[in-house]
């Protein structure tokens, strides 16, 4: 009979405990989902005031370009934590003839915005602190083969340009199909190769990345290589 009263009082004890962890354990949990439905809110919001910043920048200095779509690839899946540390925001641009229910099959260009350093704040994005830059497939492409050549030993060109039209560059070089054709040279995380690509940029390779240096902002922003790829078959893939 005291075992039973003595495990009566116990329960007693410990059920109210387990409930009250249980509501903090909810409380947490609901206080958890708000902070991250605030994140992706904030990242959304952030997205459309890019967009949005972007296409003007497109009316304002290419009046030539009066039907197109622009999507950005710079944010999706992305968190607001990693907002900040981003370098270039990227949208695909095409054109197309307008039409009911018409199809993009119109000339293609990328529009980058490099950012430095504070250009996410609390209060948003400073866009004062944004270089525009719009660039079609021939400029990608000689982007890709100055960059190719100061990566690797091989300087021909023409063995460039049909390689990089059929292929695409991943880490190790360039792969067409699931051949390496051209290997990138190997180098440590502290090793850098530089070519003088324009009066805008240098091209920088350093190991699993493509370096821009803006001349105008002495900024040195990284793309990865799934940005390159996303962007190369945009422009070439059949």
């Amino acid at each position: 009979m005291k075992k039973t009263f003595t495990l009566i009082t116990i329960l007693i004890y410990l059920l109210p405990q387990n409930v009250k962890a249980q509501n903090n354990g909810a409380i947490a949990a609901a206080g958890a989902l708000v902070t991250i439905g605030a994140g992706i809110a904030a990242v959304k919001q952030m997205e459309e005031r890019a967009e949005l910043t972007a296409t003007q920048w497109v009316l304002s200095n290419n009046p030539e370009l009066t039907s197109f779509s622009l999507k950005t690839l710079s944010f999706d899946g992305k968190k607001l934590k990693d907002m900040s540390l981003t370098s270039v925001i990227t949208y695909k641009i095409q054109e197309f003839t307008p039409t009911d229910k018409p199809e993009l099959d119109g000339k293609k260009q990328v529009l980058f915005g490099f950012t430095s350093q504070g250009w996410i704040s609390q209060n948003g994005i400073n866009f004062d602190k944004v270089r525009w830059f719009l660039i079609d497939e021939e400029e990608w492409m000689n982007m890709m083969v100055s960059y190719v050549k100061v990566s690797s030993s091989e300087n021909n060109e023409e063995t460039l340009v049909n390689t990089l039209k059929n292929g695409k560059v991943v880490n190790k070089g360039v792969k067409v199909k699931s051949k390496l054709v051209i290997p990138f040279y190997k180098l440590k995380g502290d090793m850098y190769v530089v070519t003088d690509y324009s009066n805008d940029m240098k091209l920088v390779y350093n190991e699993r990345s493509l370096g821009i240096l803006l001349k105008e902002t002495r900024n040195l922003v990284q793309m990865g290589r799934g940005d390159i790829i996303e962007i190369h078959d945009f422009f070439f893939e059949k």
